[in-house]
């Protein structure tokens, strides 16, 4: 955040605007995966809804909605939500289909949620480098990154692990 903390707002609004859509990519190939791997009888438009609903839903709460209330507590003076499937909805919702689509074809989970977590820490990051003006001090540092761990860590592992387990249906005895 000191490194960045002086990025001019147009700049860090298009760095959210190229960390956002590929957060979103790698969350979907996770959350679409996870509900391929374990749903023995998935179906196309199943692992469609899962993968648009964990990655789309859950990266907006993670990368805009949950920095805006920090915003907000903080009293930051630029505070803006972005909503990426909305603003920029030409980039995100094909992005997020595409991150179905590998995970259609080719689930994986280990390296895309590595990835998914580092982007949508850098994603959080820059929106909220966004509302920042221009003074910063250690309390604001460090409300920034408890904020950072509410945004990221809590969305990221329950739209990878819990989100896409909600919806497997339990085997019964005998099935394979």
């Amino acid at each position: 955040m000191l490194i960045f903390y002086n990025v001019p707002n147009e700049i860090a609004y298009n760095i959210f605007y190229i960390l956002h859509p590929g957060h979103v990519v790698l969350s979907a190939i996770v959350t679409a995966s996870m509900y391929k791997l374990y749903s023995h009888k998935s179906k196309l438009w199943s692992i469609i809804m899962v993968g648009y609903v964990g990655s789309i839903g859950i990266a907006t709460l993670s990368d805009s909605i949950i920095p805006y209330f920090g915003e907000v507590l903080l009293n930051l003076p630029n505070r803006e939500i972005h909503l990426g499937f909305i603003e920029e909805w030409w980039l995100v919702n094909p992005l997020a289909l595409l991150g179905i689509a590998i995970a259609y074809f080719r689930p994986e989970t280990k390296f895309p949620h590595a990835g998914h977590v580092l982007l949508s820490t850098w994603a959080s990051l820059f929106h909220i480098i966004i509302a920042l003006g221009e003074t910063i001090n250690w309390i604001l540092i460090i409300a920034t990154f408890v904020f950072l761990f509410l945004a990221v860590w809590i969305p990221c592992c329950a739209s990878d692990i819990i989100f896409p387990l909600l919806f497997v249906k339990k085997r019964t005895e005998g099935e394979i």
